[in-house]
């Protein structure tokens, strides 16, 4: 399993026509559906005269939550087009929308599929792809004398620190990359039997 996935640092356009059919592709770097849905209700309201506003998204390091959406067109012309930029560049937390303006000729089903692909590839082709680290949070609880022990072990591994508090019992929560927090926790609770 893999602790690293791509996605897109900010937002980016795209643009593709076809015998004056004129499709905008944007994407957005997303990590919610709520924010999915926000993006989709501002697009609909800004393009409100637009023939088609049609979407695909993936969410999560491990790419699982997805949906792709026609908006209209013909079954698979659009979202499963623009889904498939989206796979083919291995992104997630990413949403892309592409506006079409109808020009007044029929594309045809493979017109379109090209059309959607297209417009999605070149908002891709003009996005900053970033690799994120998938991360875990450990908890650790300890005695205020053993604060030395606990701070060399994060000096040492690196964790970024979430939380922390100081008392009779101290409690400090790190985030660390995924494939190193069962070496945290470990060094974490050797300290204790030491």
């Amino acid at each position: 399993m893999t602790d690293e996935y791509l996605t897109i640092a900010t937002p980016s356009e795209g643009f593709y026509s076809e015998k004056r059919s004129k499709f905008l592709a944007f994407a957005h770097h997303v990590e919610t559906l709520d924010e999915v849905k926000d993006l989709l209700a501002n697009y609909r309201k800004e393009y409100y005269d637009a023939r088609h506003v049609c979407y695909a998204y993936m969410l999560g390091a491990d790419r699982k939550d997805f949906r792709a959406n026609d908006d209209g067109e013909p079954s698979s012309t659009a979202g499963k087009p623009i889904l498939g930029q989206i796979n083919s560049n291995e992104l997630t937390d990413i949403l892309i929308v592409v506006v079409r303006y109808y020009g007044g000729v029929n594309l045809g089903t493979s017109g379109l599929i090209v059309a959607y692909r297209e417009a999605a590839s070149d908002a891709i082709a003009h996005a900053e792809i970033i690799s994120r680290q998938v991360e875990e949070t450990v908890i650790y609880d300890f005695p205020y004398v053993m604060m030395n022990d606990v701070m060399r072990v994060i000096k040492e591994m690196q964790p970024r620190i979430l939380e922390q508090s100081y008392d009779n019992t101290c409690q400090i929560k790190l985030s660390i990359r995924k494939s190193e927090a069962e070496q945290l926790r470990a060094r974490l609770n050797k300290l204790s039997f030491s």
